[in-house]
């Protein structure tokens, strides 16, 4: 005689499975989001620096950034705006800075904006002129 039991899973065991789950996201998710906001902050320094290396080769006399280095990433959407600021009594020839992107997903990020000059000062300035949160030696990830 054939029983008519099916072997599948029941009610509490599915609603146990998606409790861990969640815990498990609750503790991933801050971790993954964390990572990704430093991947873009090393994106954004990385291209000041290849930006300032051209600036330096062809003169700081160039009024703006060619495309490629105008933004960072230098391919697909930007998460990150490049402008290059004219010369003044204290960056040495010129600065760069890194703008997060209005509609990005850095731009409410404590390290606001990354500036970089000619003598190679490094600091951020808050996109809304106040201080920055975060220190920028890890903004820069001075280890």
């Amino acid at each position: 005689m054939r029983s008519n039991r099916y072997n599948a899973f029941t009610l509490l065991e599915l609603v146990i499975a998606l409790a861990v789950a969640a815990i498990v996201a609750v503790f991933a998710l801050p971790g993954w989001s964390a990572h990704i906001a430093r991947g873009h902050r090393i994106d954004a320094v990385a291209a000041l620096y290849r930006a300032a290396q051209l600036v330096d080769t062809q003169g700081a006399s160039a009024a703006s950034l060619p495309a490629g280095f105008d933004q960072a990433p230098s391919t697909g959407a930007a998460v990150y705006r490049l402008r290059l600021t004219p010369a003044d009594e204290s960056n040495g020839g010129y600065a760069i800075a890194a703008n997060p992107v209005e509609t990005g997903p850095m731009r409410g990020d404590a390290c606001g904006i990354f500036v970089l000059d000619a003598t190679g000062a490094r600091s951020n300035h808050a996109a809304d002129g106040g201080a920055v949160a975060a220190a920028t030696s890890m903004c820069w990830r001075d280890r």
